[in-house]
């Protein structure tokens, strides 16, 4: 059966009280839109055709790499309208399915059932039965519990407003057979739009099958209208990645404080222990342990690493067995090998640092090239600007550098060579040398230390 999905995008979303549209808002890092994307994407469709229109360039902009068709809605006039300015661009399709731009935890396979429901010319609508019905439209069901309409929430009566069956907004439809009853919508209601779910009485005159498919978690059929119901299917979002964890073998300290705003793939017997964020695409190997209150952005880091409390580590890659922190910080481009020491209150730019090395304690290493079995002495810094550009600090290996030693870039220090602590080196040392440049000691008899001077 081919599939040709419509994406309603188009709403301003008023009560978000935002300049961002609500479909990009974002749910797990990634803007609710995108999730419906993907989705649909599992069902292997003949295209998707999203319908934009209040904050179109921003939609089209952040979504430009999303291979769909834009269609966009100028003027807002119902759900029905929206699908049918669809409709012209969908060719070939036996099956048409409507999604939702701010319903970004509905279920492939949810979606699945509702198509096959659709098979041999019937209309199917995803229907679900909540405590809480109100603003939905209700399921009109006849005497032998046949559906024959769905009334939206305005329009409906005391009784029927007592109806727990609720629809959910999505539906499947043969694509010439919804062109058809597209076509015959009228706005003959008390907010003046072309309804959708005025389909479902014209299907139902015309004598074609009402099919419908229950959606069994009422959370992925929820939609988003405010700040609030996003903090909701954002716990549940993050709910499900701590589940998804766990199943393959990851120990969360706690589910309910674990955030991931991106894809997170983690191996065998990671530890992940309370309030760690990640963001964007992260790879972790097996018998990885992260501290709490750590953030941890486009990374890929190696088995056997621990990074301990309060580390912010991006856009890089950790080898094996190395050790972070606590209270440091990688930033991008930076690469350390293995059996890597990255201490406390440190912090590493643009770097590469080879195996065995050590940078225990508040120094800053930017723009370098370190060689293995190096040790850096505490508040060591790479002085890698001049105020207008970068410069290289080139360190070989086995290389002691005492504390307190400012290298000034460019600069480059040779295999087995010591500098002593206290030192500024502005040229090159040539390896397995000591290398020293601070002032002399002196004592100047009779100094007398200031005295602070009476305020009377």
């Amino acid at each position: 059966m081919s599939i040709s999905v419509v994406i309603l995008a188009a709403g301003q979303g008023t009560r978000m009280r935002s300049a961002r549209p609500k479909v990009l808002h974002p749910l797990g890092g990634v803007p609710m839109l995108l999730h419906v994307i993907r989705t649909a994407r599992e069902l292997d469709p003949a295209g998707i055709h999203v319908v934009y229109g209040h904050g179109g360039d921003q939609v089209r902009e952040v979504l430009a790499g999303e291979n769909v068709d834009w269609v966009l809605q100028d003027r807002q006039l119902g759900t029905g309208h929206a699908v049918e300015l669809a409709m012209t661009r969908v060719s070939g399709a036996d099956t048409v399915l409507v999604l939702y731009g701010d319903v970004p935890l509905i279920r492939a396979a949810t979606l699945s059932a509702l198509v096959e429901k659709a098979a041999h010319g019937a209309l199917a609508v995803l229907t679900a039965v909540v405590d809480e019905p109100r603003g939905y439209g209700r399921m009109l069901r006849d005497t032998s519990g046949k559906l024959v309409a769905i009334v939206e929430q305005k329009d409906a009566s005391a009784a029927q407003l007592e109806i727990r069956e609720i629809n959910t907004g999505f539906l499947a439809a043969p694509a010439d057979r919804l062109r058809a009853w597209l076509g015959q919508l009228d706005n003959a209601n008390s907010q003046g739009e072309y309804y959708l779910t005025a389909v479902v009485a014209l299907a139902a005159a015309a004598g074609a099958a009402l099919e419908t498919a229950s959606a069994t978690d009422t959370l992925e059929i929820l939609g988003v209208n405010d700040r609030a119901q996003l903090s909701i299917l954002e716990r549940a979002y993050q709910r499900d990645q701590a589940q998804r964890l766990m199943h393959n073998g990851v120990t969360v300290a706690d589910p309910a404080r674990l955030d991931v705003r991106g894809a997170l793939q983690a191996g065998w017997d990671c530890e992940l222990d309370v309030n760690v964020v990640f963001e964007g695409d992260v790879r972790l190997g097996e018998r990885v342990r992260v501290g709490p209150n750590c953030v941890i952005r486009n990374a890929t880091i190696s088995d056997d690493v621990e990074i301990l409390a309060n580390c912010v580590i991006e856009d890089c890659a950790i080898g094996s067995g190395s050790r972070i922190g606590p209270f440091a910080r990688i930033r991008p481009e930076s690469e350390l090998g293995e059996r890597v020491h990255i201490g406390n209150f440190v912090e590493i730019k643009k770097s590469r640092i080879a195996a065995g090395s050590k940078v225990n304690h508040l120094s800053y290493i930017g723009d370098t090239r370190m060689g293995a079995k190096v040790n850096v002495g505490a508040g060591t810094i790479t002085c890698n600007y001049d105020g207008a550009n970068k410069h290289l600090t080139e360190i070989g290996n086995d290389v002691f550098i005492g504390s307190d030693t400012q290298l000034v870039a460019p600069v480059k220090v040779g295999d087995g060579a010591t500098i002593g602590a206290g030192s500024t080196i502005t040229r090159e040392v040539p390896s397995g040398e000591l290398v020293l440049s601070r002032c002399p000691q002196q004592i100047r008899p009779g100094w007398k230390r200031p005295v602070k001077k009476s305020k009377e």
